[in-house]
């Protein structure tokens, strides 16, 4: 039977000194351990256990991977599956999404469909927003749906452009960017406006570049800028553009650009905005 491939995250950077010290790591750490390959294996392993003839006591193969963090380890696992067809980028991903960060860690509450379909909570973040803005964090690029290319064309795509990001050279992971945005949602106008999609992706997308800015300022004070975003924005005229499609671009525009763009007076910004949909 071929190994099987487990991973985990330590985000403490241990060097392992032996064979031993990796063994004692492994174990202690086992139930918070991800099966990258081999779940089905897994699963038939533990039918036939329960068979006269099943001999317990023959070794068991796998490989092992320890990541810094979940970001590097989604980056493993795309690379793991490349070629082939276990399940598309963007299905793995939503499904790490939810099973990667603790929400409840988080002040917002997320929910996914089948849960909404239970119970809605009201001004939940949708679990499958906040998969689609990790999938543009990883990918840097606001655009990854797009119904004019055929799925399994765009699953390539996607993974060539999670394979191209530098997620080893950055500094800021997904999770800097789910706490940044809980804390902006204590704010009732930035939750509003979090909570609209494409905003989301944008935001998600270029944050890398201000996070520790946005951080440092009070709430207010960036609920003011998000205003001002919507004042230039709504000088667009909807029947010349795409909106969702801009949406996404000037958002990302203006979180990326952050310090700059949101000290514009509503002029100013709407004629950036109107040179950047020319």
């Amino acid at each position: 039977m071929p190994p099987l491939t487990i991973a985990f995250v330590d985000k403490n950077g241990t060097q392992f000194k032996n064979a031993q010290h990796l063994g004692e790591f492994i174990n202690s750490n086992l139930r918070k351990g991800y099966i990258l390959d081999g779940i089905q294996r897994l699963n038939t392993l533990n039918s036939a256990k329960n068979e006269d003839s099943f001999d317990g006591s023959r070794p068991l193969y796998f490989s092992v991977i320890i990541a810094p963090s979940q970001d590097k380890l989604l980056y493993r696992m795309i690379t793991l599956n490349n070629g082939q067809r276990p399940m598309t980028p963007r299905h793995q991903i939503e499904i790490l999404t939810q099973e990667l960060f603790d929400f409840d860690d988080l002040n917002i509450d997320v929910q996914s469909e089948k849960e909404r379909s239970e119970k809605i909570v009201r001004g939940a973040f949708n679990l499958g927003d906040i998969s689609k803005a990790y999938l543009a964090f990883l990918t840097h690029n606001v655009h990854n749906d797009n119904t004019k290319i055929v799925d399994e064309k765009m699953d390539q795509i996607l993974v060539g452009r999670i394979l191209d990001t530098d997620i080893k050279g950055s500094s800021i992971e997904f999770n800097d960017v789910l706490k940044l945005i809980d804390d902006l949602c204590e704010n009732k106008t930035i939750k509003k406006w979090l909570k609209v999609n494409n905003n989301l992706i944008g935001f998600s997308v270029g944050i890398r570049n201000s996070l520790r800015y946005i951080q440092s300022l009070p709430l207010d004070q960036v609920a003011e800028s998000l205003n001002l975003f919507e004042q230039g924005f709504s000088a667009i005229n909807a029947s010349k553009v795409n909106l969702g499609k801009y949406r996404r671009e000037l958002s990302r525009e203006f979180i990326d650009k952050y310090e700059d763009l949101s000290n514009k007076d509503e002029e100013e910004l709407i004629e950036y905005f109107i040179n950047m949909t020319a």
